[in-house]
């Protein structure tokens, strides 16, 4: 089996190691670049093109959606996970709408980052458990079962 390449993007550098110690323990994956901000990611997604990238949107230079968005126009073949600090409903739709595959509230990721690395890796969708269903729901009009495994009406459907 091949190995998941993955690049992580957050600005907060303490934050940014604890997700990559975290990732250390899936034997499948390899760190292969750490970025602080949303045009360098933008230019490392281009030049080393990794399966999965870990995001966060609150990012100097350009945000993560935006970010997403020109990776998404690169590199269609390389997945997106978002983790943020933002639950607001209409940003997370907007972080999906851009083509990611998932979404972890930052809270959640002790508890639901592998799980959620696994899903993404596998194909499948995730949305963090922290986000409040009926929340999500009155903003997009869609039932999401919470952790793991719903349809959002993104890039995909």
């Amino acid at each position: 089996m091949s190995l998941i390449r993955v690049m992580m993007v957050d600005d907060f550098d303490e934050w940014r190691r604890s997700v990559v110690s975290s990732l250390q323990q899936i034997p499948t994956l390899r760190v292969i670049c750490e970025v602080s901000d949303g045009l360098e990611a933008v230019r490392k997604a281009e030049e080393l093109k990794p399966d999965l990238i870990l995001l966060d949107i609150g990012l100097p230079g350009v945000n993560g959606i935006e970010a997403a968005r020109r990776i998404i126009h690169l590199r269609p073949y390389s997945k997106i996970l978002f983790m943020s600090q933002q639950s607001d409903p209409e940003v997370v739709q907007e972080a999906l709408s851009v083509g990611a595959r998932g979404y972890l509230l930052k809270s959640d990721a002790g508890a639901e980052l592998i799980a959620a690395v696994e899903a993404i890796v596998k194909g499948e969708p995730f949305l963090s458990g922290g986000l409040a269903q009926s929340q999500f729901q009155r903003s997009s009009g869609r039932t999401i079962p919470e952790g793991r495994g719903f349809t959002y009406g993104g890039a995909d459907d």
